[in-house]
């Protein structure tokens, strides 16, 4: 197990800057994701963990020993990646076993650890087979059991689960987050599926264009976005984002006009009248009136998923809306509905688009 520091860490491909100014704090133990849209610097990070890359500038250090220039092999790392990179020619045990023969380890040693990497994995019925004869989710079992023989500090998995379909991605998930309850190893984990990172992860990374834009635990990260994005990126479906301005604010609520989509009162923030803001609510927490009142909305596609229903509907200055209802709901394309916005789930954003905070009422007042 270990706790890992990376400090200012910046990467630079000549005049392309991949990673900016990165500091985080890996703790010894947690299961860390990283999270974000293709091309943000998540897998070079990782790279550069692993030191199959080294940074441009800044440092990365394991237990407190500096490691930005020791060479990835004695780093006490083991990266599982998201092509498995088994060799074909060899039996599962073969696989497992290579990188311990080549560091002399004895026999009995080895075998020990295949034993029980193959137990915890319930791969033992695999170990004379050729990766060729296995599933997709069996190959990805080895690929971290290869990881998990060499005992190594942490782990670094590359998005591991991308090659299984959507079942097998599900139950391999939960066979990971045992895993590393059992273990009790640091892993860091990259995936650019945020649902992946809300069910696994200890801690989230969210990553763009480089740079962090949040971390935190996966419900600090839904009930307190820092910013537009990460509200965007993390909880699915997506946050609906309507834009407004503050029209005043008195007995510790600010008032906030949404065009078509009328007023709404939130928590008093720190912002003024002719303010413009942007305002969030999940889908999930939008009900449905059986009358008038709340926001009125034309439905232009309903999803019946049976356990759910998801309407996607329009306010009448052509916002989007879309509301996750549970149950079966009578509504119909074409139809106007009436949905109900609850303050307490409400999130508001500046022009910027920082999270505005609400503000701290006068403590001595009772």
């Amino acid at each position: 197990m270990s706790a890992i520091t990376l400090t200012d860490v910046s990467r630079s491909f000549g005049q392309i800057r991949v990673l900016q100014d990165i500091d985080l704090d890996i703790r010894d133990g947690e299961l860390i994701v990283f999270v974000g849209p293709s091309g943000c610097g998540k897998s070079t990070l990782l790279r550069l963990i692993a030191g199959l890359d080294r940074p441009t500038s800044g440092s990365i250090a394991i237990d407190g020993r500096d490691v930005t220039k020791v060479a990835a092999a004695d780093r006490g790392l083991a990266m599982v990646f998201q092509s498995y990179a088994l060799y074909p020619h060899m039996s599962v045990r073969q696989n497992l076993a290579f990188g311990l023969e080549n560091a002399r380890m004895p026999r009995a040693e080895i075998d020990a650890r295949i034993a029980e990497a193959a137990r915890m994995l319930e791969i033992a019925p695999y170990l004379e087979r050729r990766p060729g004869q296995l599933s997709g989710g069996q190959r990805q079992r080895v690929a971290i059991g290869r990881a998990i023989v060499r005992n190594p500090t942490a782990f670094l998995l590359d998005e591991p689960l991308s090659n299984l379909d959507a079942e097998l991605r599900i139950s391999t998930r939960a066979e990971l987050a045992a895993l590393h309850e059992r273990l009790a190893a640091t892993m860091i984990y990259v995936t650019h599926d945020q649902i992946e990172a809300m069910t696994l992860a200890d801690r989230i990374v969210v990553l763009r264009a480089g740079r962090i834009e949040q971390v935190g635990t996966p419900l600090e990260l839904y009930n307190r976005p820092a910013n537009l994005f990460v509200a965007g990126f993390i909880g699915a479906p997506r946050m609906n984002f309507l834009p407004g301005r503050i029209a005043g604010s008195a007995d510790g609520r600010s008032t906030v006009e949404l065009g078509g989509a009328g007023t709404m009162l939130v928590e008093k923030v720190e912002a003024a009248a002719g303010d413009h803001v942007t305002l969030g609510v999940r889908p999930h927490h939008l009900r449905l009136l059986p009358a008038g009142g709340g926001v009125a909305a034309e439905v232009t596609l309903v999803e019946a998923l049976g356990s759910e229903t998801i309407l996607h509907a329009r306010t009448p200055d052509r916002q989007s809306l879309l509301a996750v209802l549970a149950g079966q709901q009578e509504v119909a394309a074409g139809e106007t509905i009436h949905l109900e916005f609850d303050p307490g789930t409400l999130h508001l954003f500046d022009s910027s688009g920082l999270r505005l905070q609400p503000l701290q009422r006068d403590s001595g007042a009772r």
